[in-house]
């Protein structure tokens, strides 16, 4: 059996107090292992979006314990949570949050310059990480000079550049054409066959479906967890 990389217990989140107070997710139990592709999957209002914030560590449980690839992250303090987000989670977002006047290697080394890894080291991963996705011929080229599924591999490059623990990818495509969509999934199939622990949040069943496991979350609650191959039994439209 592989090594968990995601481990819930329990997890609740709350906003508010009193009568305001708005329960998100109401005791998630979910374990994703080492090397799994899992998308989670959702409506709006599901809990799938405050799911994928603590999966990041850009937010933390009410009550119950998260493991991220072994280490409790529950009651860390916002310091120690960015230390972890830099160094174990790979973000790829709908939005692509590229620097406009930077170059392609300069927005893929960033994680880097927060890890303090020298210049001419953070250079050379970020080109190596590029030629990753197949833009190696692309590295000097601004986001302003590159289609949205360029930009989409960049963000995918700059998420690799630290070798992290887990690629999160948050809508990846929800941006993007029909044909950059698909080579951007592709992308993310490379990935997972090279050993890349993948969880992709979506409301899209398409994209769901390209994953080999589906959590199914709706009401704060997980309310099916199946691999893919059989089906979608219960899913939400």
């Amino acid at each position: 059996m592989s090594a968990s990389v995601i481990e819930l217990r329990g997890v609740r989140k709350t906003y508010g107090t009193g009568d305001t107070a708005f329960e998100a997710l109401r005791g998630v139990d979910l374990t994703i292992g080492e090397g799994e592709y899992v998308a989670v999957v959702g409506p709006s209002g599901s809990g799938k979006s405050t799911l994928m914030n603590l999966l990041g560590c850009l937010d933390v449980p009410t009550a119950g314990d998260y493991l991220l690839a072994g280490e409790d992250v529950s009651g860390m303090t916002e310091t120690q949570l960015a230390e972890v987000r830099n160094r174990r989670i790979g973000f790829v977002f709908q939005q692509f949050h590229l620097l406009a006047s930077k170059p392609a290697w300069r927005n893929v080394e960033l994680p880097l310059v927060y890890a303090g890894v020298a210049r001419a080291e953070r250079r050379e991963r970020a080109v190596a990480a590029l030629e990753r996705v197949g833009l190696g011929d692309r590295i000097d080229n601004r986001p302003g000079q590159m289609s949205g599924g360029q930009q989409q591999r960049v963000a995918v490059a700059r998420a690799l550049v630290t070798e992290p623990a887990l690629v999160l990818a948050d809508e990846p495509t929800g941006n993007l054409d029909s044909r950059s969509s698909a080579d951007v999934m592709a992308l993310l199939d490379e990935l997972n066959a090279a050993g890349r622990t993948v969880v992709v949040i979506t409301h899209d069943l398409d994209v769901a479906a390209q994953a080999h496991r589906n959590v199914v979350i709706r009401d704060g609650q997980v309310v099916s967890d199946l691999r893919t191959d059989a089906g979608l039994v219960g899913a939400p439209t």
